[in-house]
């Protein structure tokens, strides 16, 4: 085997390490640069050789791209540096998301006052309870008179009953 070739595939190696490095390490663009002079230059040499060592280079090279890219992605969070460098999901509680909606469904049909001026979202008080509220007609101004019309989920929609 000629060493040239042996050194084709190095580059292509040392292609698909850059690219993997830039996703991971914040370079501007220079490991993207280098790996695609890396890949070029193996392609070269690829064709040099001969045309049929040339388009096997570009196969390689479409198929191992994104293969790496893939595997960098997969194994990378089970690393030990992966679990350093990869934020993780927040811990929620089971339910968290719709814990007020029992107790949200009840406030259909009650009245409240527009605490914070509402594009269409804002603050609602009912009896003494804040809640977060988005108006049916659109923009409400502060101190107006709602009643809730729909909860939907945590989404409680208000009527504005009259204009401060």
């Amino acid at each position: 085997m000629d060493w040239w070739l042996l050194f084709a595939v190095f580059l292509y190696a040392a292609c698909a390490v850059l690219l993997v490095a830039e996703v991971f390490i914040p370079s501007f663009g220079l490991l993207s640069v280098c790996s695609i002079a890396c890949l070029l230059g193996g392609l070269k040499i690829f064709f040099h050789h001969s045309p049929a060592a040339g388009w096997a280079g570009v196969v390689v090279a479409l198929v191992m791209i994104p293969s790496m890219l893939m595997a960098a992605y997969k194994v990378l969070p089970k690393t030990r540096f992966g679990k350093r460098v990869i934020l993780s999901p927040p811990v929620r509680e089971r339910g968290d998301a719709i814990a007020d909606t029992p107790q949200l469904q009840q406030m259909i049909g009650r009245e409240g006052r527009v605490l914070t001026t509402m594009r269409p979202v804002g603050m609602c008080d009912f009896e003494g309870r804040k809640v977060e509220c988005v108006a049916e007609s659109g923009y409400l101004k502060k101190d107006n008179r709602v009643k809730v019309i729909r909860v939907e989920g945590t989404q409680v929609t208000v009527r504005v009953m009259d204009e401060a």
